[in-house]
């Protein structure tokens, strides 16, 4: 599994397909593995496209697909994780992903509704079929992560697939994994995958002088998702990226990368460019690597309650 792995939420909406052959066959060219995405994306339409570009653009044997399942956006509540659901979803997800097989798949949310007993279950029919490799969780506090990572450990003489993934928002503007869901993970033995990395894209410093024209932040189904990190202490931290950055002679996107792909426990970063040319960026900070000195500087900045 890549240190960074491609993000494809805008694939199909922000990004468009013949964009996302180009980020994907540059990603690939890049020694790069990691693709992640979910049923819900764009509609379905992500994963349709990769399942295109498997067929048509890189082979298959090239990368790692990672998927997820669990949200009922068209459903008659919000998020269903029985087991009617979720192998209907895999199946689903195999015909858009024109593929026998998906190497990471995970539970997208927690249902309350449904047992933990009978979702893992069904994920682990979904492994013992062949249809999946490896399960993981996402999107879930520390204490629903260790409800599912240890009901599989605990089987009696195994038999049961690990949860070998978490995934959450971990950035230099978003610390709240570290308070208990990182610990868990360590402790569980699964990695954890660190989704909006570059803090939505403003710790990229795009948004340092206002926000640019075309930008996430100026497209009126986005702005939301960037407004909450348009604050004072991020522009704070943002400001001490780039100052490090300015001492190393790299990107601030290269350090914000760097800071979160480091940390201890942590199995890869997402990013989710919109265009090749913000990619190339992303591929650009690959080997970049923060003297001691610069990531405690900011871990002190970057430090504060949950968020």
């Amino acid at each position: 599994m890549s240190r960074t792995a491609l993000g494809t939420m805008t694939w199909g909406k922000d990004t468009s397909e013949e964009e996302a052959g180009d980020q994907l066959t540059a990603f690939v060219d890049a020694g790069g593995t990691l693709v992640d995405t979910a049923d819900i994306y764009t509609g379905g339409h992500s994963e349709r496209i990769i399942g295109r570009l498997l067929t048509g653009v890189i082979r298959r044997d090239d990368v790692i697909i990672a998927t997820k399942a669990g949200h009922t956006p068209e459903g008659y509540r919000p998020c269903d994780t029985s087991r009617r659901h979720l192998l209907a979803s895999l199946d689903a997800s195999l015909r858009r992903l024109r593929t026998d097989y998906i190497d990471l798949w995970q539970l997208h949310v927690h249902d309350p509704d449904t047992p933990p007993a009978e979702t893992l279950a069904a994920m682990d029919t979904a492994v013992s079929s062949g249809k999946v490799r490896y399960i993981g969780v996402g999107g879930l506090a520390a204490w629903q992560f260790a409800t599912y990572a240890t009901w599989q450990q605990a089987a009696p003489g195994g038999g049961r697939a690990p949860v070998v993934t978490t995934g959450t928002e971990y950035s230099l503007l978003n610390r709240g994994a570290e308070h208990d869901l990182l610990p868990a993970a360590i402790d569980r033995g699964a990695g954890l995958i660190a989704w909006s990395a570059l803090g939505r894209g403003v710790l990229s410093a795009k948004y340092r002088n206002g926000v640019p024209e075309g930008s996430r932040a100026a497209l009126p189904h986005m702005a939301a998702y960037v407004d909450p990190y348009l604050d004072e202490r991020s522009r704070r931290i943002v400001e001490s990226v780039c100052t490090a950055a300015d001492g190393l002679g790299v990107s601030p996107l290269a350090v914000a990368l760097s800071w979160v792909r480091d940390r201890p426990g942590v199995t890869a970063a997402v990013v989710g460019p919109r265009t090749a040319a913000q990619l190339d960026d992303v591929l650009a900070a690959e080997d970049v690597e923060l003297p001691r000195e610069i990531r405690e500087a900011l871990d002190d900045a970057s430090s504060a309650p949950l968020r």
